[in-house]
Parts: C-alpha cells; sequence; structure tokens
C-alpha cells in the first residue's frame, strides 16, 4: 500500500522538522523492497521542500532486520542502509520455524544455541565492516545472560523492558567482555553439535561473580 506509506512518510517527515530523524522499515525481506520504501523517503523530502515546509536537519533511514533472507544479504543491505537494528524476538521465531505466542512449540528453540548466535554475530561483524551502526531490539537483551552474549558478539546499543534496565546495566558493569568472548566465540564455532552455550556462560558469569 504505497500510497498510504507516502502518507505515513510525509507525516513523520514533517513532524521531524529542525530535527534529526531515524526512520526504520521492518520485515524487509530483499534489498530491492528497502529501495522502494528509501525512494518514497526521497521523493517526499522532495515534495516538502518544493512546497516550502520545513524539513528535518538530517533523515537517517534504516531497517528492522527480522527476516532469516536479509542474513544473506548483508553487505548489500549496509550499503544501502544508514543504519540496522536487529529484531531479535521475531529473527530468533523465523529462524526456528516456531511461534513464539505458541506455549506448545514457544520452548523448542533456546536464543543462545549456536545457530542463533552465529546470526546475531553476522549482523555484528557486517555493521563493523560497513561502519554502520548495529542495535538489538526485543526481549532478548532484557535478561542479563543473554545480554552478556550480545556483549561478546560485539553489540553496544541494547533496548530493554524498563525493569529489565536496571539488572542488565548492574551486569555489564561488571563484565569483562573480552573474557566472554573467550568463551563464547569457541562455542559457537564448534562443529561437533553439542556445544551448550548457555550452561558456560552462566558458569562463566557465577565463577566471575556477576549478578545475574
Amino acid at each position: 500500500r504505497p500510497g498510504l506509506l507516502r502518507i505515513q512518510v510525509r507525516a513523520l517527515l514533517r513532524a521531524g522538522a529542525g530535527r534529526e530523524l531515524r526512520l526504520m522499515f521492518p520485515m524487509v525481506a530483499a534489498v530491492e523492497e528497502f529501495d522502494r520504501a528509501r525512494a518514497i523517503v526521497e521523493r517526499e523530502l522532495t515534495h516538502l521542500r518544493r512546497h516550502g515546509h520545513g524539513l528535518p536537519e538530517r533523515v537517517h533511514v534504516g531497517v528492522m532486520l527480522e527476516v532469516p533472507s536479509l542474513l544473506f544479504q548483508l553487505d548489500e543491505i549496509l550499503t544501502r542502509a544508514d543504519f540496522l537494528s536487529v529484531g531479535s524476538n521475531d529473527l530468533v521465531q523465523f529462524l526456528y520455524a516456531a511461534d513464539r505466542a505458541n506455549v506448545r512449540v514457544a520452548d523448542r528453540f533456546d536464543p543462545l544455541s549456536p545457530p542463533a548466535l552465529r546470526a546475531f554475530r553476522m549482523v555484528a561483524e557486517a555493521g563493523q565492516r560497513h561502519g554502520k551502526p548495529v542495535t538489538l531490539c526485543g526481549e532478548l537483551a532484557s535478561r542479563p545472560l543473554e545480554a552478556v552474549a550480545l556483549a561478546a558478539l560485539g553489540y553496544r546499543s541494547l533496548s530493554l523492558s524498563p525493569a529489565a534496565i536496571g539488572p542488565v546495566k548492574a551486569t555489564l558493569l561488571e563484565l569483562d567482555v573480552g573474557a566472554a568472548r573467550r568463551v563464547l566465540l569457541p562455542l559457537i564455532d564448534d562443529l561437533t553439535g553439542t556445544a551448550t552455550p548457555r550452561k558456560a556462560l552462566t558458569a562463566f558469569a557465577k565463577a566471575g561473580g556477576l549478578p545475574l
């Protein structure tokens, strides 16, 4: 529904006049979709400029990465997008083809399993290669142990529920990120199929006195 999207983008651009504005498009499955969305943003900027409306000081256009197909287009999307944010809830459930809202299957996967952690690492490393900021949102970062894993993978900006800010901050302030990486990365790359990152990270946290 491009007409509806144009109305929404125009409203955001007008509301952001004189400010820095960040627009993030969700559920992008292919770079072509983002190209079309960004073209609409450019079109609306031109429209507002032509009609004398105030514009944002700067517009950053990014992508919420939650569709697994985009994991295999990271270099392409990062040449186009100004930033990425990993939608951890949807990305993990799509990776495992398990509805997280269905209690019968929601527990069949662990977001701290090697496949999920490899996906998170791919995104963080791609962002570093391209010099683009990569953040993470979703419930995952609101748990201290999971936040430790994300910090070890290179994430430095996490979205948390308000109640989780204190516990997660307390854990990360005490964290030796280098030591966490030395524990976690070999487990991610383990090819025996027996790696248990959650157990190893829990033991690491307890040994280091990290509050969980």
